[in-house]
């Protein structure tokens, strides 16, 4: 069969697996406002919880590369189709989790489904739009579901759970791929371009274990909560596992994954915008969240109606990005949405809330906008380097990168916020010091430990953990700025023969 399918059909074919992607980013965030919830109707501890939320980014992280590979050796149709099914009975199972361990298994699975998903949802996008400008389009309308869906995850999760039990959040994918299965299956052609060559599955579980050892090191590097000869353990297997999967690579006639896609100033540059910008989207939105609930003593509905003004930005960024990028050249867009962000950053960081007026939803919607358009930006760069067979590679690297970006900006955000919260707070005199202890780590810290004291005492101690939260939210934005703004230079001069040269799109 030709391409002439996908040709006639190709948006609705983009529509299919928009909607397939959608229920993927969701749950990503969706889970974070019910972990309340899940603790006390699940009884889990603290480990069960953390496992719980971090499998799914830490599997992801690990299984894409391995996924795109494999549907560019056997066709995104096949995998996609899978994943699909995989995802959505996973979805269910979940939704009907009895404990915790078999939560975790749940979680396993959907990260398995959605692996298969996302990869395949660039590839399909690059084979479908062999015209630039289309595919500039069909990228942005892609970036601006991921976006959306990222952003309003809390929201939607928050909205069941005021009105059903916990397992809603992950019930409600089910009919969503009851309907995308059948559309994909009868849209998507049944014959497409593949690489020829096997899928290494010894070389993708030496991946998947190396990155998941790494991420996770990281992690509990970060957050401190492992003791440092366990970490270091961790970290230097994981480095060991993806350095000897390099070298199978580079020996390999047949190689998993071919690494010259990093030879490409843009897909480099792509994957850096990606990581940082995703990074960038997730922590300041976790950010902005404590702020409005600890310091402006906002409802979580209220938080969320705040901060409508990002999401909503955010959502229409990458038709944006599409349109500007065709009309004024990638690296010009790319450099400018960029330095706009740390703009942005710099400007909230600085600004009180108590007083928000016109300017802060403003920047808070132009940070989402530009935000987005970098995001759709490095997907433009990736996806416009190789050809169509190599798709599904390129595709599951852009979306490692935003996994890691994701998980590792909520992770750094949040241990850089607990160090400067830490030494920015002064606690009032007279508390014991376990108490004083505990009071200095987070400001949700604080909160729990005023609940123990008397009202004198634990409202000067809110006070105090306000005051703190409002200088730490100073130095992470302005912080965040600055790493962007070097981003933004870097791009700069990476994508400066992006378009010049003939081969761009090999």
């Amino acid at each position: 069969m030709s391409s002439a399918p996908l040709a006639t059909n190709r948006w609705l074919v983009l529509i299919a697996v928009m909607l397939a992607f959608l229920p993927v980013v969701l749950d990503m965030t969706v889970l974070h406002v019910a972990v309340p919830t899940l603790t006390q109707s699940l009884n889990a501890s603290g480990n069960e919880v953390l496992w719980i939320i971090d499998i799914y980014p830490l599997l992801m992280a690990g299984l894409l590369v391995p996924m795109g590979t494999l549907a560019d050796r056997v066709g995104n149709r096949r995998i996609l189709l899978t994943g699909l099914v995989v995802f959505g009975a996973a979805s269910a199972w979940a939704a009907f989790a009895q404990g915790s361990v078999t939560l975790i298994a749940a979680r396993v699975l959907l990260a398995l489904g959605g692996s298969m998903i996302m990869p395949c949802v660039l590839g399909i996008i690059r084979k479908t739009f062999e015209d630039d400008g289309e595919r500039a389009m069909a990228l942005g309308l892609w970036g601006m579901v991921g976006a959306a869906g990222a952003a309003v995850g809390p929201l939607v999760g928050g909205a069941l759970l005021e009105r059903f039990w916990w397992g809603s959040v992950f019930l409600i994918n089910v009919p969503v791929m009851l309907v995308v299965a059948p559309a994909c299956h009868v849209l998507l052609p049944r014959v497409e371009q593949t690489t020829p060559g096997k899928w290494a599955i010894g070389q993708a579980l030496l991946l998947i274990a190396g990155m998941i050892s790494l991420v996770y090191g990281i992690k509990a590097g970060f957050a401190g909560k492992q003791p440092l000869p366990v970490i270091a353990l961790v970290v230097v297997l994981g480095i060991a596992l993806v350095t000897l999967f390099v070298r199978k690579q580079l020996r390999s006639p047949e190689p998993m994954l071919d690494l010259s896609l990093l030879s490409h100033p843009a897909i480099v540059a792509g994957l850096v915008m990606a990581i940082v910008a995703s990074g960038a989207l997730a922590g300041v939105e976790l950010t902005l969240a404590q702020e409005l609930q600890y310091v402006l003593g906002k409802t979580p509905l209220q938080a969320g109606v705040f901060m409508i003004p990002i999401m909503a930005a955010a959502a229409v960024g990458g038709p944006v990005a599409g349109y500007l990028s065709n009309r004024f050249g990638l690296r010009s867009v790319a450099t400018l949405s960029l330095a706009i962000s740390a703009g942005a950053l710099v400007f909230l960081g600085y600004r009180d809330f108590h007083d928000p007026g016109f300017l802060v939803p403003f920047v808070l919607a132009v940070l989402g906008l530009a935000l987005s358009i970098g995001l759709t930006a490095s997907s433009i760069a990736i996806m416009g380097a190789v050809d169509a067979s190599r798709g599904g590679a390129a595709g599951s690297l852009e979306a490692t990168g935003y996994e890691l970006g994701t998980g590792l900006g909520i992770t750094l955000f949040g241990v850089f916020m607990s160090g400067v919260f830490s030494r920015a707070i002064e606690l009032p005199s007279g508390l014991p010091p376990a108490l004083a202890e505990q009071a200095s780590r987070t400001i949700g810290d604080t909160y729990i430990v005023a609940g123990r004291l008397a009202g004198a005492q634990g409202a000067a101690l809110i006070e105090a953990g306000k005051a703190a939260f409002t200088q730490t939210h100073t130095v992470l934005l302005t912080t965040a700025a600055t790493v962007i703004a070097l981003l933004a230079i870097a791009v700069f001069f990476t994508l400066a023969g992006y378009r010049k040269r003939p081969d761009a799109r090999h």
